[in-house]
């Protein structure tokens, strides 16, 4: 019997609410991938409550957790490794040299990079240095980057108006020739009304894929949307199709979760459940 595709997936976890880990693990696991979980912070909730709890990972355990992984073989199994969320300097470079031994010890492994640091309205959040580290280390060894418009701006310095401001910052972006760039959540001076878009730029070219522009705006949705990216492709799916069916999904959870007034993405909705069934079936 053939083994699931397997995911190792380093982000952020949450008790409460789904972002980073606490959003991406449930749509892959269901879609019928494998996925080792590894945190980066563990925290109570999102920060738009007025009280946070937990903390980044001290650098010793996860400097274990990485050492765990390693002895049971993980990188050498992994089909794919996901990260997003980085909550210290310190881990920041452990998650660079882990992901630098796993692709070397597995030359077919393919790593998708939502470098996580910012977005329009709250600005960088993470610390530059962290944000370098994305930049220096992290995206010149991805073979799939995810960044929104305001982190594209921020790491290449090239503002994001144009399909062909794009285009130059795809340029500008420390990502190899052969990546794929997928600017997510993008308001182009041409997209239609009432909606944003995804852009696909890689060695095949462009593709453009709009949707409704929903009316809410909910803590972790990138994180998803970079889980079902992952759950697609996992399944075979064509990175075209494997985006359009993410946007899909995701506009399911959260206009579910508008619909029940939650002020977190929501992932129990039955047809969202029962799609990402039928993606690990197909």
């Amino acid at each position: 019997m053939k083994r699931p595709p397997f995911v190792i997936s380093i982000q952020s976890q949450v008790v409460l609410g789904h972002v980073g880990n606490s959003a991406a693990l449930f749509p892959m696991q269901a879609a019928g991938l494998e996925v080792a979980a590894i945190p980066t912070v563990v925290f109570s909730n999102t920060p738009d409550y007025p009280t946070l709890r937990g903390r980044a990972l001290p650098p010793e355990f996860f400097s274990d957790l990485l050492q765990g992984a390693r002895e049971r073989g993980l990188p050498e199994r992994a089909d794919y490794i996901l990260t997003g969320y980085i909550g210290s300097l310190d881990v920041a470079e452990m998650v660079a040299d882990f992901v630098a031994e796993a692709k070397a010890t597995n030359p077919s492994l393919r790593y998708i990079c939502d470098p996580v640091m910012g977005d329009t309205g709250p600005g960088l959040y993470v610390p530059e240095a962290i944000a370098v580290v994305l930049r220096d280390r992290l995206l010149p060894m991805a073979d799939i980057a995810t960044p929104n418009p305001f982190e594209l701006a921020w790491l290449t310095g090239q503002q994001i108006r144009t399909l062909a401001d794009l285009q130059a910052a795809r340029e500008a972006l420390h990502i190899a020739p052969e990546a794929h760039l997928i600017a997510t959540g993008c308001v182009l001076d041409d997209t239609g009304p009432g909606q944003l878009e995804t852009v696909l730029m890689g060695p095949e070219g462009l593709s453009r894929h709009p949707t409704e522009r929903l009316p809410i705006a909910l803590p972790g949705t990138g994180d998803l949307f970079a889980g079902l990216v992952v759950a697609g492709i996992g399944q075979g799916l064509a990175l075209p199709h494997a985006i359009e069916t993410a946007q899909t999904l995701a506009a399911r959870a959260l206009s579910h979760a508008e619909a029940l007034g939650a002020g977190e993405v929501v992932l129990s909705e039955p047809e969202f459940r029962r799609a990402l069934l039928s993606l690990g079936s197909g």
